[in-house]
């Protein structure tokens, strides 16, 4: 299967034993739609069989970034009428996510430059993951009423001690130095050297481990190393109030910085999220927190923080959203109840 056509959203080829996606609309930052989601799908299913197919390479064209997450726009307008489309877009790319997750063949995604949301759905399953110095790892999904999707249940909880919370919450920024030091990416490479390495990988689809151990550079320093044990105490509250109150306590310069930062998110994204990552600790496969994932999904994006939050951060760009409820404390176990609860059994999410 090739198709490179200059004007596609997905650049799918096979050459030399690897099978390569390259995200192809650097206008949009690469942010992912239906269409885009099941053309790697296709490509992906296909090459599992395939035996001229021995590893993938997943990256980006275009200077700017990786993938800055999904089509937020189509959600929003979607979650404003019957939320159809919205639910179909998260059932195809979790499905996506699930296939890169138990991939039988080596695949290896390039996340140089922005990597958040639906990137980091397609980056945090792959077996091989580079950072470079200008990669920018968010989940930033709180500040718009969403909730860290895409296997963020999965991976973060299982990151070191309460980074992973911290991520979700915040939505903080990470460099690729922070990205190698918390497993993260699996390898860091300079950008000026990625051309020599993808030149590398195509010319040995069955050394993948050992080029990218050859390729790999040190990242300098990792600046979430001066906050761990902080970082760890202080988001470690059996709730988010009590991290809340934690921070509140504390009453330094970087706790008072996260709490500027959890102020300006959704009460109940952040309850979501919380909520999100205890469960997802305790699932026992992959799956099993994709479908919790989107019966959430299939919930919060018609309600109403998440359209409020689509208005004031991306289509107005006020930048002042009114959330409701407005408190943490005002975010009930009723509410997270209905958002968590099982859907229809013949609406539920399933694996391909």
């Amino acid at each position: 299967m090739t198709d490179l056509s200059e004007d596609s959203p997905v650049l799918i080829s096979v050459e030399a034993g690897w099978g390569r996606i390259t995200l192809n609309r650097p206008g949009a930052l690469h942010a992912l739609t239906l269409q885009m989601c099941q053309m790697m799908i296709e490509a992906l299913v296909g090459w599992r069989t395939d035996a001229q197919v021995r590893a993938v390479l997943i990256d980006h064209s275009g200077p700017r970034g990786f993938c800055a997450g999904g089509d937020i726009r189509m959600l929003a307008e979607s979650g404003a009428g019957d939320g159809a489309e919205a639910r179909a877009f998260f059932f195809t790319e979790y499905r996506l996510n699930h296939l890169l997750f138990a991939y039988p063949k080596p695949v290896v995604t390039v996340m140089d430059g922005v990597t958040m949301g639906g990137g980091v759905g397609l980056a945090m399953p792959s077996a091989f993951r580079v950072a470079t110095e200008r990669t920018t790892f968010a989940m930033p999904e709180t500040g718009i009423g969403l909730f860290p999707d895409v296997g963020g249940g999965w991976f973060l909880p299982r990151l070191p001690g309460k980074a992973g919370l911290w991520l979700a919450l915040t939505g903080a920024r990470i460099k690729g130095a922070d990205c190698l030091a918390l497993g993260i990416a699996t390898h860091h490479v300079a950008s000026a050297g990625l051309e020599d390495l993808k030149a590398a990988l195509l010319a040995d689809p069955d050394g993948v481990e050992e080029t990218l151990a050859a390729a790999g550079t040190e990242p300098g320093p990792t600046p979430i190393a001066a906050h761990q044990a902080k970082l760890d105490r202080l988001f470690g509250g059996e709730s988010v109030e009590a991290i809340l109150a934690d921070l509140a306590r504390d009453g330094g310069d970087w706790a008072i910085a996260q709490i500027q930062a959890l102020a300006g998110k959704s009460p109940q994204t952040l309850k979501v999220a919380f909520l999100q990552l205890q469960l997802g600790a305790q699932t026992s496969s992959f799956a099993e927190s994709m479908a919790m994932e989107y019966r959430i999904g299939a919930r919060v994006v018609q309600r109403h923080d998440f359209l409020e939050g689509v208005r004031a951060v991306i289509i107005d760009k006020d930048n002042r959203p009114v959330w409701q409820p407005a408190r943490v404390e005002e975010v009930d176990d009723d509410l997270l109840d209905q958002i968590f609860a099982p859907l229809p059994a013949s609406e539920e999410w399933s694996p391909l």
